[in-house]
């Protein structure tokens, strides 16, 4: 069978002038090379980590958001490129300069190198364009991940990210609840984001990052895709463990029936802290400062209609305008303030620490030495690690030595979770340090629940927010070596 003939070099090189007759210029060249370039890394990329061969934070940022921005700027810079060479053809015509005539090919389909060109074209094309979709899907994707939301901006997030991925919320994408459902909300996250970068570029973000944060979403289009009044509890058993300072790190126990609450059947009917606070049938509103911690005025409006307000009565500090101050709806946040980044005070940190068996309880005064060394004051991170290792080995080594020379390993496994609890909750850098977020959740280390009811807070009719403990929950056993309570609800 006869070979086929070769085809001659003078058509080859026709065609690729025709490919290149419309960008015929240094700057399209470079817009096609760019593009070429960085579409061939996203593909690579993605099919790479689709593979789980890579796995890495700033291989996202490259594959996703700085490769498909350069993919553009190429595909600019093409006609950018064509554009700038007519004008410089035009003025040398206008100066009465020879230029070059351009001899661009006839469009006929008939010819069958046109057609080969036009079926490139539009392959190239609809390359472009998937590559490009999947670099937008990929890059939205990328952008709304943990990873990305935590560990990008280093020690600016740091706080957030190490106390989110030990929180009861750790399987909640962050954007789940800082974003939640519906376009208007993710281009407001993303507006935002651009400003954050800008700050953390030129190092202007504040330090630590104020709360509560002022433009998060209201809780019921969040909180409320996954917990809603109509289905809280009624009453819910907690039984909360903590361990003196003595010798022996004696463990005493509180139980309570904590009055949860909700809707009973229908709307209007309810008991407990969450239908009074969050069901529709009782709104509350509120004056408060900028950090909410100071309520200088509720309003309570149950469905019938009938409003009681209660104002700050006894009080050093001077009463806003209640005119033009923002009247807040009370939602999960006002309480719920640190439901997924929880800051430990020294003490709940080393009561968790025991807990969790992760130090020896047995160890003399160890809960008392462990929250000694966490309220120290520590130049940096390692600073802190060096100083509480060495100073839990040292006092063991000093006042213990038996204890130390026959649980030395327990003794240093001591040292590092305290380095831990410290770790998790203090963070230099950011001048964050113990009681910085305040938790009003309860109110044992901050004012919490008693920010509103503390007796102090009037109506005109002299009626007050009450204090009564049991408005909340009843006391079985508080603080007891052994509460006299089955052994099974004592157990954790």
């Amino acid at each position: 069978m006869p070979e086929k003939a070769p085809r001659p070099a003078s058509k080859l090189l026709e065609q690729i002038h025709f490919l290149v007759s419309l960008s015929n210029n240094p700057v399209s060249y470079l817009g096609i090379l760019i593009t070429t370039v960085s579409g061939l890394l996203i593909v690579i990329l993605s099919v790479l980590e689709i593979l789980n061969y890579i796995s890495n934070t700033y291989v996202g940022i490259l594959s996703f958001l700085i490769m498909p921005f350069f993919f553009i700027a190429g595909l600019v810079l093409i006609p950018l490129g064509i554009i700038r060479t007519k004008l410089i053809r035009q003025r040398m015509t206008e100066a009465g300069k020879p230029v070059a005539e351009l001899h661009y090919p006839r469009w006929d389909f008939n010819d069958v190198k046109v057609r080969k060109t036009a079926s490139f074209v539009v392959v190239a094309t609809v390359l472009n364009v998937v590559i490009l979709s999947l670099a937008t899907y990929k890059g939205i994707h990328y952008m709304e991940t943990v990873e990305f939301c935590g560990t990008v901006c280093h020690s600016v997030m740091k706080p957030e990210y190490t106390a989110y991925i030990g929180s009861p919320h750790a399987r909640v994408a962050c954007t789940g609840c800082h974003i939640g459902p519906g376009a208007s909300w993710f281009v407001k996250s993303k507006l935002s984001g651009v400003r954050q970068v800008f700050a953390v570029t030129l190092k202007t973000y504040s330090r630590p990052i104020p709360t509560p944060v002022h433009a998060l979403r209201p809780a019921r289009e969040t909180c409320e895709q996954c917990h809603w009044p109509q289905k809280f509890h009624d009453a819910s058993l907690r039984v909360i463990h903590h361990f003196k300072d003595d010798e022996k790190n004696t463990q005493l126990t509180t139980v309570l029936i904590l009055k949860v609450g909700g809707t009973l059947g229908q709307a209007g009917r309810g008991t407990g802290i969450h239908w009074w606070h969050m069901d529709p049938a009782n709104r509350v509103r509120y004056v408060a400062d900028e950090k909410r911690q100071t309520v200088y005025w509720v309003e309570h409006s149950r469905q019938d209609g009938t409003q009681t307000e209660y104002t700050l009565a006894d009080t050093s500090q001077a009463i806003p305008d209640f005119a033009k101050a923002e009247k807040r709806v009370m939602d999960c946040v006002d309480c719920h303030n640190h439901p997924t980044h929880i800051y430990r005070m020294p003490e709940e940190a080393m009561d968790q620490a025991i807990l969790n068996q992760e130090i020896d309880v047995t160890l003399p005064y160890i809960k008392r030495k462990g929250v000694e060394l966490l309220k120290a004051s520590y130049a940096s991170e390692s600073d802190a690690q060096q100083q509480i290792v060495k100073g839990i080995r040292e006092y063991y080594q000093k006042e213990y030595p038996q204890v130390y020379s026959s649980k030395q390993a327990a003794v240093d496994a001591a040292a590092l979770a305290v380095f831990r609890g410290y770790s998790h909750n203090v963070f230099p850098q950011m001048n964050l340090s113990w009681g910085t977020y305040p938790n009003n959740l309860g109110h044992q280390d901050f004012p919490g629940c008693w920010r509103c009811h503390d007796e102090n807070h009037k109506s005109k009719d002299g009626k007050t927010i009450t204090q009564d403990c049991t408005a909340c929950h009843d006391l079985v056993a508080q603080d007891e070596e052994n509460p006299k309570l089955p052994s099974e609800l004592l157990k954790r």
